[in-house]
């Protein structure tokens, strides 16, 4: 239907009285902001008064991310800059149900999303830079508590896509979906860039500091292109350590580098070629101890530990990809190479300590370095037909191989420092594997007319997985060497329909199934050798519409997902780990993204979701019963954000934006484990501005003002002797932190 380019001027006023309304009551209501809206008009540009048109290539076609029949979220690189995110918990609340964790650092972080959490080692969402896959598909990785967490300079936008995405992404991407998008070079135009930082964390003993430089140069134009950039950012450190006397023990540094070639010799072929490097490096975790009754003994950020809790991750990235149009279908070649390691040292003397004294010595020091290697190969091939054409299609075949290193060493020493004769080490041990898959996919969209088609797509994959415990020293685990081998095949589907009721408007309806894989177990009496995969489908309906004469926009969409063979993560008293399978459980919500441009200067946006998660049979790993809360699932969140331009004097631009995000409350376990402990609702206030003028602009940002100090994540830690709890671990929302920032283009 064609859209019409008059209206009465009744609607009109009752239109933006509709829409000032939502955005008073959004102050109150609970809900979540994500990002399925456009990004802010880039610098220099004149504000349009209506919303902007948002590229995504969640389908994986170039498509608007209004007719993407999905629920979708996307993040853009103005947005990232204004709220100066430089982790992903720095969105935490800001995407309708998708909950991150943050454990202490950037990078040791988990997401669940639609009410799927991670209660496995293996990741229930899949990670994308590009168009390739980032992270392992397999357990022995402990990829779930350990997702991609990149510092977002020289990226275009971020895109989460919510629900399985089991035919077009296959394994691990069962919850969703988190999809970095880097920005390409340009053939044509020039542009440099430099800029850098300074921040104060209320707290912390020092000032933090970021670097920045990006340049974009056409080697031949319009053929050959080169970009490359890198950013540094340092955070202080803010939490103190009472044990050894040492303050703001948490200093962490982040650096990326990236480096991308476009080579384009005729107009139906190009070349991209792209080389990234990311490094965390963290000198102690930001996390607090409570007592055993979980007051705070030692302050919010206090903690008394013996031994400095490193962490470190690197990434090395290589990706090839080839778009060639042969004028009636597309074909992607989409190759990639990466090499992460992680070091991560945890304390573990409360928990291992009190064995000491069964060995005769006295109670001492026990740490638990863990040290992770993945080098992943993938290679993806794609034949898709032409977008506009009335059957639409797409075939693609996927492979995989991840060769993956995990050792693990558990020590005794006394607090001198000296290993104890007869116990130290407890545990020498390491677990290589490989992870092998391959897949074949397709969809197929036949238009029934330009306002009705449907979907149907279906993939099949299998994995091959080869697995050995190595365990060379230590009292708690039988030495000697274990191999363990697992195969399976995998098929999941995918059908939709998609009614556009006009030219602005749509509804959707989609099944869609999704997987995470199985694999070895570690060898432990009384322990399965295997754990078998586990799936999902989900069913969900939508509605997305622009009104108002294209200034408000409202996507809406409704689900509900039916969880089997539950993937675990359960322990021996001994504090030793395992995997195993549950039954079933459920989630089922719903969830808003609304943005309103009430001037062509002035806009809301206001997201939420509501998710009730809960288990359908009884989880015995989890000591959970039926109808128990899945673990770490707010029922309501809900943002709002605001952003305002105006002319600051003749030739000066300026900006100012605001945005609030709340989480409600949630439980660290199922509700019938005894360790279950709530988590307070809580909220977060962040603001920034902008002043603009030619070639620079300052900016200033305030993220938490309120200095609102919730606890995200708690657990507790319990001696190996007795079974009790001693203490709790706890983390919380980051101090109030004020920012400046300054760049320059040439």
């Amino acid at each position: 239907m064609p859209h019409a380019t008059t209206r009465d001027t009744a609607p009109h006023r009752l239109g933006l009285a509709i829409a000032l309304a939502l955005g008073a009551w959004s102050c109150t209501a609970s809900a979540q902001d994500g990002a399925a809206e456009p990004a802010p008009p880039q610098r220099g540009e004149q504000a349009s008064a209506t919303l902007e048109t948002v590229t995504v290539t969640a389908q994986k076609r170039s498509e608007n991310a209004r007719k993407v029949p999905s629920s979708i979220s996307v993040i853009g690189e103005q947005q990232l800059e204004n709220q100066h995110v430089t982790q992903l918990s720095d969105l935490n609340g800001y995407l309708p149900a998708m909950t991150i964790t943050d454990n202490g650092t950037p990078g040791q972080t988990s997401i669940s999303l639609r009410g799927i959490p991670t209660l496995g080692p293996g990741a229930v969402v899949g990670t994308y830079l590009d168009d390739t896959p980032l992270g392992s598909s397999s357990n022995f990785a402990r990829s779930s508590g350990f997702v991609l967490d990149l510092l977002p300079y020289d990226i275009q936008r971020v895109e989460v896509l919510r629900g399985p995405q089991g035919t077009l992404y296959g394994a691990g991407a069962m919850g969703g979906l988190l999809k970095y998008v880097l920005k390409d070079p340009d053939l044509d135009s020039f542009e440099g860039r430099v800029g850098g930082g300074v921040s104060s964390i209320r707290g912390a003993g020092g000032n933090g500091w970021n670097a920045r430089a990006g340049i974009n140069a056409p080697l031949i134009e319009g053929k050959l292109a080169l970009r490359a950039s890198f950013a540094n950012e340092s955070t202080p450190g803010w939490t103190d350590n009472v044990y050894t006397g040492r303050k703001d023990i948490n200093d962490t540094r982040q650096r990326s580098g990236h480096l991308s070639l476009l080579w384009q010799p005729g107009e139906n072929l190009s070349l991209k070629l792209t080389g990234l490097h990311q490094t965390i490096d963290a000198d102690d975790n930001s996390v607090g101890i409570l007592d055993a009754q979980r007051r705070a003994h030692l302050g919010k950020d206090g903690t008394d530990k013996p031994a400095a809790e490193r962490f470190e991750k690197k990434i090395d990235f290589f990706a090839a990809t080839v778009d060639w149009n042969l004028h009636w279908a597309d074909f992607v070649s989409a190759t990639s190479y990466s090499k992460t390691t992680t070091y991560q040292l945890n304390d573990q003397s409360k928990t291992y300590g009190p064995l000491f004294p069964l060995f005769g010595a006295a109670p001492g020091v026990s740490v638990f370095p863990l040290s992770l290697g993945l080098k992943k190969w993938t290679q993806e091939l794609r034949l898709q037909s032409k977008p506009d054409d009335k059957v639409e299609w797409m075939l693609g075949g996927f492979y995989t191989h991840e060769k993956s290193s995990n050792h693990q060493e558990l020590r005794a020493e006394s607090f001198a420092g000296v290993p104890v004769a007869g116990m130290d080490p407890l545990a020498v041990v390491d677990l290589p594997s490989t992870y092998k898959e391959r897949a074949l996919f397709g969809n197929l969209t036949y238009k029934f007319s330009p306002r009705f088609d449907v979907t149907a797509g279906v993939r099949y994959a299998r994995n091959d997985q080869d697995f050995q415990q190595i365990a060379t020293a230590g009292s708690l685990l039988a030495l000697g060497v274990t191999d363990g081998q697992s195969s399976e095949s995998v098929t999941t589907y995918l059908l939709g329909s998609r009614w556009h009721l006009d030219q602005d408007s749509m509804l959707y309806a989609r099944v869609a199934s999704g997987y995470r894989p199985g694999g070895p177990n570690v060898a432990l009496p009384g322990i399965p050798p295997s754990v078998d995969s586990d799936s999902l489908v989900n069913y969900e309906i939508g509605w997305k519409s622009l009104f108002f004469d294209q200034r408000a926009s409202i996507d809406l969409a409704a689900f509900l997902i039916d969880w089997k063979d539950i993937q675990l993560s359960a322990s021996t008293r001994d504090g030793l780990t395992y995997s195993a399978n549950g039954g079933k459980a459920r989630s089922r919500g719903v969830e808003l993204t609304s943005v309103f441009k009430l001037t062509p200067d002035l806009r809301m946006g206001f997201n939420g979701s509501y998710t009730d998660a809960y288990l359908v049979d009884a989880a015995p790993s989890l000591r959970g019963l039926p109808g128990d809360a899945l673990t770490g699932i707010p029922r309501w969140n809900f943002a709002l954000t605001a952003d305002y331009d105006f002319l600051w004097a003749e030739g000066y631009n300026g900006r100012v934006g605001a945005s609030y995000q709340w989480l409600g409350k949630r439980k660290t376990h199922v509700d019938s484990n005894p360790d279950a402990a709530q988590l307070s609702a809580s909220g977060q206030l962040n603001l920034n501005t902008e002043l603009s003028h030619g070639n620079w602009a300052l900016r200033m940002y305030v993220r938490n003002l309120t200095d609102q100090r919730a606890i995200t994540a708690l657990s507790p830690v319990k001696s190996a002797a007795t079974g009790a709890t001693v203490e709790w671990q706890a983390n919380r929302v980051q101090p109030r932190t004020v920012g400046l920032e300054f760049d320059i283009w040439f």
